[in-house]
């Protein structure tokens, strides 16, 4: 083997050594960064969790002193019973709204979840459509009943995780689709377009919900 071949044979070593270095340095931190943001998304599933238990069971302690108790807090005024009957009202509209909501919310994140990791997400599919219909039923059953804002946030959430839903579903679309012109683009798209619908404003309009709902219904020491 003569010198010129000698030095080609290294070169192309080296190329073939620093490619494997750098598709090593690459996997790393593409798993540093799934690690980090699977972490991060569950504490924000646990903040959110404990914030909507802790509404329950500050609704559930509401209703027990609803009946334990003397009167309900609606107003400042109180005691007219026209605002009675209105607290009432509002409050049962909510005891049917918020659990179709989060409902729709836990059932969404379940197949948004199963799309990402290509699980099977047939049947997770039509439980987040069906919650999303359920969702909307229960709100236009009760929309008389709800405060304007609370009305305009259940829409929003409603909305916004309907538009999750069917960028997930393009996405997996987009996944059995070998004809697309650049699968891999659209595909990040929709996946980039429903982690921000879902893991940041939908969740920010529950947070405001959850806060909206406890200041109108709940009892303040």
């Amino acid at each position: 083997m003569d010198t010129d071949q000698l030095l080609s044979l290294m070169n192309n070593n080296g190329i073939a050594v620093a490619l494997s270095v750098i598709a090593v340095v690459v996997a790393l931190v593409a798993l540093v960064f799934v690690v980090n943001s699977r972490r991060t998304q569950t504490h924000r599933d646990d903040q959110l969790r404990h914030r909507t238990e802790t509404l329950w069971r500050d609704m559930d302690e509401l209703r027990i002193n609803h009946f334990n108790g003397p009167a309900p807090p609606l107003l400042a005024s109180g005691g007219a019973a026209a605002e009675a009957d209105q607290f009432a009202a509002e409050k049962a509209a909510y005891d049917v709204i918020w659990p179709q909501v989060w409902l729709l919310h836990d059932r969404l994140g379940i197949f948004l979840r199963a799309v990402e990791s290509g699980d099977g997400a047939g049947d997770l599919r039509l439980e987040a459509r069906n919650a999303a219909l359920e969702a909307r039923t229960a709100l236009n059953r009760n929309r008389p009943f709800c405060h304007e804002e609370v009305e305009a946030l259940v829409t929003k959430v409603i909305d916004t995780e309907i538009k999750a839903h069917l960028a997930a579903c393009q996405y997996m679309d987009l996944l059995k689709d070998p004809a697309a012109s650049n699968p891999t683009h659209d595909r990040n798209i929709q996946r980039e377009k429903f982690h921000l619908l879902y893991d940041s404003e939908a969740r920010e309009m529950i947070n405001q919900l959850v806060n909206t709902i406890r200041g109108r219904t709940l009892r303040k020491n």
